[in-house]
């Protein structure tokens, strides 16, 4: 059994790694959060300690440690806002725990590079959350491309709208500079799955690009992919609507839709049993998906034949 604690412990995936960390039969030690609307925590770790101040936090942590407690904890995970990964990272390590975070791991990819500096001073390790490449579906398309003929290309739509209230463009979400925007916060999975499963990136275009949307073109080295994603609820398709759904999610694959909209809620716990088994992905891993956010964020807008229909006209 292993020693955790949890910084970001009130936001929105914080009960997936609660879940995680119980049914891996580990033992929650602490949590940190600015906001204390964390009742969550009685229905997993009631006895944990609980702090809303960081510096608290990390004493307590730093203490256990010092005292080499039986509560010093082996592993920290961040479930912080996208800016604050870096940091809270450098933390974890240096108070001699390994860390495991949350998508994006960073939201430059010249922090990959110092993180993985940091991993070689302290001796301990990053493990990233990227989940669907533990989704049995997805492992199933990597082993069908990887069998087909080297010289095939795959021809991609993903599209992915989650509708989110006004309350999204108020929070640290709705801050490019805090979130890395859509690309950064919601599509960096699927833009992750695309390079783990076809190859580096030759292409990246932005096609459209605000606070709600963004869409643009990719060439992988194994497949063209037209993009969509959007936390407008209004882009989802009438059907949607009509059953009172507020999300759509279809990636096409040579026109036929692959389906994986089940099979999501445990990637979690799959992700870290993986960790802590040693076959987690690390830094060095999550380099490519930072690379092409990061790009979509600065990159110029162009019009193009290649537009995903649903911003075409847009």
């Amino acid at each position: 059994m292993y020693n955790f604690a949890l910084i970001g412990a009130g936001g929105y995936i914080a009960p997936r790694h609660f879940k995680a960390i119980k049914e891996t039969g580990n033992h929650l030690v602490a949590a940190f959060d600015k906001n204390d609307s964390v009742g969550i925590i009685d229905s997993h770790y009631p006895d944990a300690e609980y702090f809303i101040e960081f510096e608290r936090f990390e004493a307590y942590l730093e203490n256990l440690k010092r005292k080499k407690s039986k509560d010093a904890v082996d592993y920290i995970s961040i479930a912080s806002p996208n800016y604050l990964h870096d940091s809270h990272m450098r933390t974890a390590l240096r108070l001699g725990a390994h860390a495991i975070c949350e998508k994006p791991l960073v939201l430059h990819a010249t922090d990959i590079d110092a993180l993985h500096e940091v991993e070689k001073e302290t001796g301990k390790k990053i493990s990233t959350i990227l989940q669907l490449r533990h989704h049995p579906i997805i492992i199933a398309l990597k082993e069908k491309v990887s069998k087909a003929p080297k010289d095939k290309i795959y021809d991609i739509d993903l599209t992915y709208i989650t509708s989110r209230g006004k309350w999204y463009f108020v929070s640290w979400k709705g801050d490019i500079l805090k979130s890395g925007g859509l690309a950064s916060n919601i599509g960096i999975h699927f833009f992750d799955m695309l390079s783990w499963i076809f190859g580096n990136v030759k292409l990246n275009q932005v096609h459209h690009n605000e606070a709600s949307k963004c869409a643009g073109y990719m060439e992988f080295e194994r497949a063209r992919v037209r993009w969509f994603l959007s936390v407008d609820y209004n882009d989802n398709p009438e059907e949607v609507k009509k059953k009172g759904q507020r999300t759509y999610r279809s990636i096409t694959i040579d026109n036929e839709e692959l389906e994986f909209s089940e099979g999501f809620t445990d990637l979690h716990t799959v992700s870290y049993k993986e960790i802590l088994a040693g076959r987690g992905y690390g830094v060095l891993d999550a380099r490519e998906s930072i690379v092409i956010a990061e790009a979509i964020r600065y990159a110029p807008i162009v019009k193009s034949s290649d537009a995903h229909p649903f911003i075409k006209g847009a």
